[in-house]
């Protein structure tokens, strides 16, 4: 039996024009290529899974291709190419300093640097979560990273800049990566089924697209775990099932109620999500969700405020054309209220219950008080 390959590595860009979502720094690393502008050292930082270490592989491998493209993109059939993929290549170094933090480790790096790369031009050093770093690694590392021989280039990599000593930063050209765009995610996860000949809904893909709150990797690793659950065949159903997600019919549903006054209804849909072994404020913060999407669909042009698929978002559309912008208004406070004080209620579930019953009378109330 094959060794099965997570999609996270099988589907590891190799090239700066298959990184997703990250256009301005790619395109910023393969013209600082071509126009042999390579600075000493850079950092790359920004959230989990969005491709900080792997543009910094990309960008290793392509400074050292012998036969780079005229674009700027690595040939992958040079030597040098060749033992990068193979990974055995003597010219590019990866630490991680999580576990190799110490002044040791970086004085042995240090020693290592002195010793001309073989073959190549360039000795490249990726230096993994470096804001793990100990103070005295870090000034053992400096004098280095300052004035390094003229074949050494550091690429540091970390998710928390602000730990990063001011000295450190003052040395490096600073890429902050962004987290990637649903739509983005949406399309590689569908790129990545189509390969995979699995068969998949478009709103399942938004809904672990939304589940990896900007990480491409996350997104990858929940796509596999759906679609061991579901066999192959990804559906909408099957995603919000495995992954505990409460449907967006609950909340289009609960609106409606709402709208009609129809409280006894709301009270027991709320009843049934409990039943479904969803916590009170999962219910808060996906109607306070949902309502900001229908004020966002309140305006043409903050429509594409809302990612999600076309199909929900019509649905939206369709709602929004029902509910005055007041209400909209008062509903948000009301229950981004509740959702506030809802760790502290010691009736959690009658706590919900009170705003839903106010919320179905919200309309009727506003009459009176006018």
């Amino acid at each position: 039996m094959d060794n099965f390959i997570v999609s996270a590595r099988k589907y590891r860009p190799n090239t700066f024009k298959s990184v997703v979502g990250q256009d301005a720094i790619t395109t910023t690393l393969k013209n600082s290529i071509i126009q042999q502008q390579i600075a000493q050292a850079f950092l790359f930082c920004g959230p989990r899974g969005v491709g900080k270490t792997t543009c910094a592989r990309i960008f290793a491998k392509t400074i050292n291709c012998q036969n780079r493209t005229e674009d700027g993109e690595a040939c992958n059939t040079c030597s040098s190419c060749t033992s990068f993929n193979a990974s055995a290549s003597f010219n590019i170094f990866e630490l991680d300093a999580a576990s190799n933090n110490g002044v040791d480790e970086m004085r042995r790096l240090v020693e290592q640097v002195r010793i001309p790369p073989q073959g190549v031009k360039y000795k490249v050093y990726i230096i993994d979560e470096v804001h793990m770093l100990t103070s005295q690694a870090f000034n053992a590392f400096l004098k280095t990273l300052e004035e390094p021989p003229s074949y050494a280039k550091f690429i540091l990599a970390t998710t928390e800049k602000h730990k990063i000593l001011a000295t450190i930063l003052s040395r490096c050209q600073i890429f902050d990566f962004k987290r990637i765009g649903i739509n983005d995610i949406v399309r590689y996860l569908g790129y990545v089924a189509a390969n995979e000949n699995i068969v998949f809904e478009e709103e399942a893909l938004h809904i672990i697209a939304q589940k990896a709150d900007g990480g491409l990797r996350d997104a990858l690793s929940t796509f596999d775990q759906v679609v061991s659950f579901s066999n192959g065949n990804l559906t909408y159903n099957s995603t919000i099932e495995n992954l505990n997600i409460l449907d967006y019919d609950y909340f289009f549903k609960m609106i409606d109620f709402i709208l009609s006054e129809n409280t006894a209804e709301a009270l027991l849909l709320y009843n049934d999500i409990l039943e479904r072994g969803f916590e009170g404020q999962h219910f808060l913060s996906g109607i306070n969700e949902h309502l900001r999407n229908l004020s966002m669909c309140k305006t043409p042009s903050t429509v594409k405020l809302i990612e999600v698929s076309d199909q929900i978002r019509n649905n939206y559309l369709k709602q929004a054309q029902e509910i005055s912008v007041d209400l909209l208004v008062g509903l948000l406070t009301l229950f981004t209220k509740c959702d506030a004080a809802y760790k502290a209620s010691n009736n959690k579930r009658l706590h919900v219950e009170v705003a839903l019953i106010q919320s179905c009378y919200f309309k009727r109330a506003r009459v009176r008080q006018s």
